[in-house]
């Protein structure tokens, strides 16, 4: 087994720095409730499942979630509202050195329809959930460990800090649709992460803040618009952006998608998209992150999405310039009709 001959101060260093930002998936449409609360709900059916896996060494992530849709009992009413709700689950982890970071959120969102024809809805989510993170100390040695000879067999003398806490967190967004059966669909909205800026710290003690070392887990702002424009009778391009800040961080993808249309019948469709990231830095520099390329397949409301990360401007080791390989499978229960009230991939 690997040695890992570190100060314990150097491990409070490390967490602290995988805290600083949060997550990202470059399938963001396929991972709906990781990007915005008032997504839960938005598909013309009764309920969705989604799991999504993205790999960029060191860090494994991965994400499922459930989302349900109920149409409220508006009799007589041409305008069918409906409102979702939703469970998150996501887990990031640093296999190497025990950092593990657990989330599990509570979604809720109303749906307001905007048209007759109930293709256009105002949607208003809430998210409220607890992140619970550790950090296992059963990778590292220290030098008062060494015994001379037979390697790091001695017990350490070494004072431990606590290795896991958790913290409540919440999160609101608002999204608006319009998919016409026929025409240019419209896509947008934002939404607002870690609304109260919890602190997010091994060493925190809430009693004691002024001799603890603080790290607040800093709001989130994420915006995003796309549109689906029909090319042809079996041909739509859906051009997107995506953009999210935190902190110092700030972050753009922007490109398209083009879905191909196969078999009505069955309903099979293939996905091929790109779109490039630039990111603004700590340091105010702004560089061309990554390339993405996606592929993706519809089938009898089946969805599977794999996607890589091209690094551009990664420097350092062979690991710090390595992609990141992305992979979503989603099923949309009872699905209905044709109405996209959000973006697949």
């Amino acid at each position: 087994m690997r040695k890992y001959i570190l100060t314990i101060a150097l491990a409070c260093f490390a967490a602290a720095v995988l805290q600083a930002q949060d997550q990202h998936f470059s399938q963001f449409f396929a991972s709906p409730l990781t990007l915005n609360p008032g997504l839960a709900g938005t598909f013309d059916g009764k309920y969705r499942v989604a799991f999504i896996y993205r790999e960029q060494d060191p860090y494994k992530t991965f994400s499922a979630a459930i989302d349900l849709r109920f149409g409220l009992r508006n009799i007589g009413k041409r305008y069918k509202d409906a409102f979702g709700v939703g469970v998150v689950f996501y887990n990031d982890k640093v296999p190497e050195v025990g950092y593990s970071n657990n989330q599990i959120n509570v979604v809720g969102s109303f749906h307001k329809s905007l048209s007759a024809r109930n293709d256009q809805f105002l949607s208003l989510g809430f998210q409220a959930g607890i992140a619970q993170r550790n950090f296992s100390f059963e990778n590292f040695t220290f030098e008062d460990q060494f015994s001379g000879s037979s390697g790091y067999t001695n017990p350490t003398s070494e004072i431990l800090p606590e290795n896991n806490y958790a913290v409540a967190d919440f999160a609101a967004g608002l999204n608006y649709s319009y998919s016409p059966e026929h025409g240019i669909g419209i896509y947008a909205g934002g939404a607002m992460y870690h609304l109260l800026e919890p602190e997010a710290s091994f060493t925190y003690d809430p009693d004691e803040p002024e001799k603890s070392e603080q790290n607040t887990l800093l709001r989130k702002y994420t915006a995003y618009a796309s549109l689906s424009i029909p090319a042809g009778e079996s041909i739509r391009i859906q051009p997107r952006v995506l953009f999210y800040n935190q902190g110092p961080h700030l972050a753009v993808n922007a490109g398209a998608n083009f879905r191909f249309l196969v078999d009505d019948i069955s309903g099979t469709a293939l996905h091929v998209g790109g779109w490039a990231r630039p990111v603004g830095n700590a340091d105010n520099s702004f560089s061309l992150d990554a390339l993405v390329a996606m592929v993706g397949i519809e089938y009898n409301n089946f969805l599977l999405g794999v996607s890589y990360d091209t690094k551009l401007n990664a420097v350092g080791t062979a690991r710090d310039k390595r992609g990141a390989f992305e992979v979503s499978i989603a099923y949309l229960g009872e699905y209905e009709n044709e109405t996209i009230l959000c973006p697949k991939f």
